[in-house]
């Protein structure tokens, strides 16, 4: 398994925690992936953040829903509900994105249960990010799957990222990243 680091600026804040900070935890624990996150900021300050981040580490960077940005890095992720503000037919959303970030970019969805999974087994998609494995700090979850996600991985095409409250000695048959954020702040 591989370390997908969410830099989580809300969580960043709380903490007193500097993005160079950050990168260098990430980069002590040979994270592959960042996915930089920031809910409530404007587009321009989360574009600068992207070209900071770039600067500093040369491994794969993901822009949790904000595509329009996706010129400044590797890839989107996007959550259930972001995708359905795009459109009602998650099948439609995931395909509206993929035309606009084109096929060169990683896309990447959350899913939560089997019947996501499966949907996502039908779209064009380089990962899934299952969860969430267990109680986090950084969203409310609503579905906690447990010792259950191991076994819901091995249903999908794609690879997946376990994510919430995923902790850096967790391990799992049937993922392939853990996706880390607050264990990488508060160590």
């Amino acid at each position: 398994m591989q370390l997908y680091a969410l830099c989580d600026q809300k969580l960043l804040d709380i903490h007193n925690v500097s993005i160079d900070s950050f990168i260098l935890t990430c980069k002590k624990h040979n994270a592959k992936i960042i996915q930089y996150r920031d809910k409530s900021a404007d587009i321009a300050t989360v574009k600068s953040q992207l070209i900071l981040i770039r600067k500093l580490f040369d491994g794969y960077l993901i822009i949790n829903d904000m595509y329009e940005l996706v010129e400044y890095c590797d890839g989107v992720h996007l959550g259930q509900e972001d995708l359905l503000k795009i459109d009602r037919d998650i099948a439609k959303a995931v395909s509206i994105v993929r035309d606009i970030i084109g096929k060169d970019k990683i896309l990447g969805i959350s899913t939560h249960n089997l019947k996501e999974i499966q949907l996502a087994n039908s779209l064009e998609l380089n990962y899934i990010g299952l969860g969430a494995y267990r109680e986090t700090k950084t969203k409310d979850v609503s579905n906690v799957l447990g010792e259950r996600l191991d076994n819901l991985a091995e249903k999908s095409i794609h690879k997946v990222a376990a994510i919430g409250g995923v902790k850096l000695d967790d391990k799992f048959l049937h993922v392939s990243y853990l996706v880390i954020g607050s264990d990488l702040i508060e160590n």
